[in-house]
């Protein structure tokens, strides 16, 4: 779902060479929001890891549950399922490029408010639709208006900052969206189950309605501080890096590992409907089930954040992939619930250590801003699309043989942790 530090950073210094529009629709949207204000201020800060965390669920809620919503009333297959997910994923990953450029020109507020009104308007719209063609439309628009979200709030938590305070923000932040999401990944199947399916369109909208008062509060608010915002230095090496050659080495390394994890996410996520069906799972212990990878994800960023000796060691992150391999083929092949726990419980902390190591190497080697333009959020949109497209064109070349998907799916991630000894190891 979440682009990591990196995006933010991005939209940062994208936004302090751009300015408002002069006239039209963006104009009025923009004409009271500071471009790039920092939110500084303690309280400020608790307020919008709140926003962060309601954002978390009321995206997690829908986009996760969609395919529950989808296989139960409008008869989606797998096949289905994960070629919405695959459409999803892509357009997730154009949007969130489009919303840097966005944010350089009207701000920070300005995208988050407008990717939550588009998926309101959306998401209402789309609990009245019974056609599936029109259906893969409204998640296509909903998904837009969530890439405009994420890289914002990210970019607005990190503003202003100095670099001792920001490692810190950025472990809280992974925290808050990650454990937030597991909790409403937990909360989903009982509440579809216990209020129907229409639950899904709903909460989050009634969420994310909220949302819009908190952010308009935090807007004001940050109109009201003495200075904008000024981004300050990243520190260039942290206490325990290696050289530099090495530094971008192991930084080069996260980037192939981490858009091959979110290959595995949104294969899951699509996957997990068909599965709970073939294991007699109702949604609701569906939810309490498969959302312990989520929670354990939550848990390795926490223990990550306060134990830093897996920095810059090669066999920790070469260990977490091969691991993450091994835990989706068990899940999503291995017709045992028990088995399907205790993977998730390590591959969530496989996927953890994955996407901590892309975020802080990206922050320690000073990479970070305008020279890489977007490739990050763009790796990450193949992977979130790719798993998906992957696993569909298994299934549907073998469509007699359940397992085709996940296993085309592990293929891939082997070719990856190929990719990954090579950039190791390469002179």
């Amino acid at each position: 779902m979440l682009l990591s530090w990196r995006d933010g950073a991005q939209l940062r210094d994208e936004g302090r060479s751009g300015g408002r529009g002069k006239d039209g629709l963006m104009s009025t949207l923009a004409a009271s929001s500071p471009p790039h204000r920092g939110l500084t201020s303690p309280g400020l800060k608790s307020a919008l890891f709140t926003l962060v965390g309601a954002n978390s669920i009321a995206t997690t809620y829908f986009f996760y549950y969609l395919y529950f919503y989808t296989q139960g009333r409008l008869g989606f297959m797998e096949l289905g399922n994960l070629l919405l997910a695959a459409m999803v994923g892509f357009v997730y990953g154009g949007g969130a490029l489009m919303a840097g450029r966005f944010a350089q020109r009207f701000g920070y507020f300005v995208p988050v408010r407008l990717g939550l009104v588009v998926m309101i308007m959306t998401i209402l719209a789309g609990s009245q639709v019974e056609n599936r063609p029109l259906f893969f439309g409204v998640a296509a628009v909903a998904a837009f208006g969530m890439s405009f979200t994420w890289p914002a709030l990210e970019a607005l938590m990190s503003e202003g900052e100095a670099p001792g305070r920001l490692l810190s923000l950025v472990g809280i932040y992974n925290v808050t969206w990650a454990g937030t999401g597991a909790f409403a990944y937990f909360t989903g199947g009982a509440m579809m189950q216990n209020w129907g399916f229409r639950a899904i369109f709903f909460v989050p909208v009634a969420l994310m309605a909220g949302e819009l008062v908190l952010l308009h509060w935090l807007e004001r608010q940050a109109a009201l501080q003495k200075s904008p915002g000024v981004s300050l230095p990243l520190p260039h090496r942290m206490t325990d890096s290696p050289d530099p050659a090495s530094s971008k080495r192991f930084l080069n390394m996260a980037w192939v590992a981490n858009p091959f994890a979110y290959l595995t996410v949104n294969t899951m996520v699509a996957t997990i409907p068909s599965l709970a069906k073939h294991q007699g799972l109702t949604p609701r212990a569906a939810g309490f089930v498969c959302s312990i990878w989520l929670f354990a994800r939550a848990g390795a960023f926490l223990g990550l954040r306060l134990w830093p000796k897996w920095h810059y060691r090669f066999d920790f992150l070469a260990g977490a992939y091969a691991t993450m391999i091994v835990c989706f083929a068990a899940m999503l092949l291995v017709p045992v619930v028990w088995v399907m726990a205790v993977a998730q419980l390590v591959l969530g902390v496989a996927l953890g250590l994955i996407y901590y190591s892309s975020l802080y190497y990206s922050m320690d080697v000073g990479d970070t801003k305008g020279e890489h333009g977007g490739i990050h959020e763009a790796v990450i949109g193949l992977g979130n699309g790719g798993g998906p497209a992957i696993a569909a064109i298994a299934l549907g070349l073998f469509p007699a043989n359940r397992g085709s998907g996940p296993i085309a799916v592990s293929a891939i991630l082997v070719l990856g942790l190929v990719a990954l000894f090579w950039v190791r190891f390469r002179e």
